[in-house]
């Protein structure tokens, strides 16, 4: 299940991480670099919704989907969140809370399958929100202007990864007071 349509789905939010960061590096406006790297993120970003969707409905689902999904999520969102860094976008508090809880609960996951308890620790639909909080986050922050002469991206793209902050910090407290039990009961 290496190389069915929903995996290969998964691998294009992994490829468009350098593509996304190139757009930066191309010598046309600012304004323009925005709006690409914008739309490549969208683009790909809805991957996540849809190599899920297509693994039920075409019965591709796989163990190597279901590890590599989150991974591309990860992988999208922490890159995004160095480029917005970079350029000012996000403060440095955001993108570490973002970051080190992603970095925090993967190890979670890990050690939880390790004693044998990653049950505990599965996909909640807290998690789901906090990432899909990103997804919608970070675009705005990407384009940084206004759209349709009315909305400032940049002022809805701060307040809404204000909000995957709270959810991340949420989901990451949710996970650990699952896991607790499980780790005291295996150190005794």
């Amino acid at each position: 299940m290496f190389l069915t349509l929903p995996t290969l789905l998964t691998w294009a939010r992994i490829v468009a991480i350098p593509l996304i960061v190139g757009i930066y590096a191309l010598p046309y406006d600012m304004a323009l670099r925005n709006a690409l790297a914008t739309v490549l993120f969208v683009s790909v970003a809805l991957t996540d919704w849809l190599d899920g969707y297509l693994a039920r409905k075409l019965n591709q689902t796989s163990s190597f989907g279901a590890f590599l999904d989150p991974v591309a999520d990860k992988f999208l969102v922490c890159a995004s969140l160095l480029i917005l860094l970079e350029m000012g976008r996000v403060t440095a508090w955001v993108a570490l809370i973002i970051i080190g809880r992603e970095i925090a609960i993967s190890a979670l996951r890990e050690w939880m399958a390790q004693i044998g308890a990653a049950r505990s620790v599965a996909v909640h639909m807290l998690g789901k929100f906090k990432t899909a909080s990103q997804l919608v986050a970070i675009p705005f922050l990407l384009y940084d202007g206004v759209l349709f002469g009315a909305i400032n991206t940049r002022t809805w793209g701060t307040g809404l990864i204000y909000i995957a902050c709270v959810l991340t910090i949420w989901s990451m407290a949710y996970y650990l007071q699952k896991a607790i039990p499980e780790i005291r009961a295996k150190a005794r």
